[in-house]
């Protein structure tokens, strides 16, 4: 059990050492997903503030979807974290996937993202 939980912290650390490498000045699009659910954040890492977040948590968002667990509740949020970025100036970020592959859920917000305005 503990060498995945290891393999998961190197997979983590690769991919934010490369985030690191290419931000150029980027906030950065950070996504987390539990099995129920799935959050999304855009982080200034030089001042260390989040900027915009969204999630399937949100009040409308559980009137809304039946689940927070699917592709489509992850475009939704995808969608939703684009607009709000694009309301505050941003539009340009760098998708942190953090430990996970990009496929599914990631790959669907990223997709909504995308769709919302937002370019990386």
């Amino acid at each position: 059990m503990a060498k995945d939980v290891n393999a998961a912290a190197r997979r983590k650390a690769r991919v934010r050492r490369s985030i690191r490498a290419r931000a150029y000045g980027r906030p950065r699009l950070s996504v987390f997903r539990s099995s129920e659910q799935i959050y999304a954040q855009i982080i200034d890492d030089e001042k260390g503030v989040t900027i915009v977040s969204a999630s399937t948590l949100e009040k409308a968002n559980r009137e809304t979807l039946k689940t927070g667990a699917n592709k489509e509740a992850a475009h939704l949020v995808g969608k939703q974290i684009a607009e709000r970025a694009v309301a505050q100036g941003i539009t340009e970020v760098v998708f942190d996937r953090g430990a996970y592959i990009y496929h599914g859920r990631v790959q669907a917000l990223a997709e909504g993202a995308r769709e919302g305005g937002l370019q990386f």
